[in-house]
């Protein structure tokens, strides 16, 4: 009997050893985003969260992030929001649950963003926002044309074109997000010296099929104007195409963004002009910021983008 207990005791001692062997070490048991995924030590793990891909120039700003965080040997993950604010919120958090070193964040609505960015402050990952701004939360840099002097060059560029007076519509963005709010600022500055009068500021979304709705109803209103300032390109084709549904080929109209689409409007002289915001140097540059950050080096709050007007 006592060797029969000693061989038994023997055997479970054994298989004790065998499972503590299981779980050696470095293995990892799914809980340790660094380590236990696999990546290397030294991989740097950045989350984008973007208002939406159903837009050429979000589009070719992530794929400028994710070139660029290629070439640095940086591991990206991109999330479409969708231009819902509740989902954007949502994606943040799961990008916080990913254990992500930077959180990229480019809002749908400025002020709606703000709770995502203190969540990401609490759980101590740095986040940088990208061509919109938020009004709350720490944000260790923006990256950003300045949607302000874009405003103004296009303000400018219809005040020269219509000889100082002229009746103008101004198709806003997305409620609520700074893009929106900026350039109507600096396209309004600039017209205010003038005898350029707005007789419709309607909101479009920053979306095509909206674009071309809204101006619908705008003409069908039977209000007179000579030029058409859209806060994007996306709403400016729309509306060229109301307008030229309706016979009014003469009537000026400027966007924002400088998307391939209205580039060639312009070329063929559907468009008279767009402002040039270079989205993939904006992807690129906000990837370049984030491995500053990461590196322990300090970076600038507001990193500017340079904006170019496109007249033909």
């Amino acid at each position: 009997m006592k060797k029969r207990s000693i061989f038994i005791l023997m055997l479970l001692m054994t298989m004790v050893l065998a499972a503590c062997s299981l779980d050696s070490p470095g293995s990892g048991n799914g809980n340790d985003a660094d380590g236990d995924s696999g990546d290397s030590e030294g991989d740097k793990r950045i989350g984008f969260s973007i208002s939406t891909l159903n837009n050429p120039f979000f589009v070719t700003l992530a794929q400028g992030a994710e070139e660029k965080a290629e070439e640095l040997g940086m591991d990206i993950t991109v999330v479409d929001a969708q231009d819902d604010p509740a989902k954007q919120a949502s994606d943040i958090e799961d990008l916080i649950q990913q254990d992500v070193d930077l959180i990229l964040i480019n809002p749908t609505d400025s002020s709606a963003i703000s709770a995502a960015i203190q969540s990401a402050n609490s759980a101590n990952i740095p986040v940088v926002t990208v061509d919109r701004s938020a009004e709350g939360g720490e944000v260790v840099a923006h990256i950003a044309s300045d949607n302000a002097e874009g405003g103004r060059m296009a303000g400018e560029f219809i005040v020269e074109e219509l000889g100082g007076e002229g009746k103008v519509v101004e198709l806003a963005g997305i409620s609520g997000s700074s893009a929106a709010r900026e350039r109507g600022q600096g396209f309004n500055e600039a017209i205010d010296e003038s005898d350029l009068e707005v007789v419709a500021n309607q909101t479009a979304n920053f979306d095509r099929a909206e674009g071309l709705r809204v101006m619908e109803n705008i003409i069908q209103s039977g209000v007179e104007f000579d030029a058409v300032f859209a806060h994007n390109d996306e709403m400016a084709l729309g509306a060229r195409e109301a307008l030229d549904s309706a016979g009014m080929s003469d009537v000026l109209v400027v966007g924002f963004d400088a998307t391939d689409d209205a580039v060639a409007a312009v070329e063929n002289g559907n468009m008279a002009a767009t402002v040039a915001q270079k989205p993939d140097e904006i992807g690129m540059s906000s990837v370049e910021t984030a491995q500053s950050i990461l590196d322990g080096d300090s970076v600038e709050e507001f990193v500017p983008v340079e904006l170019e007007l496109v007249t033909e």
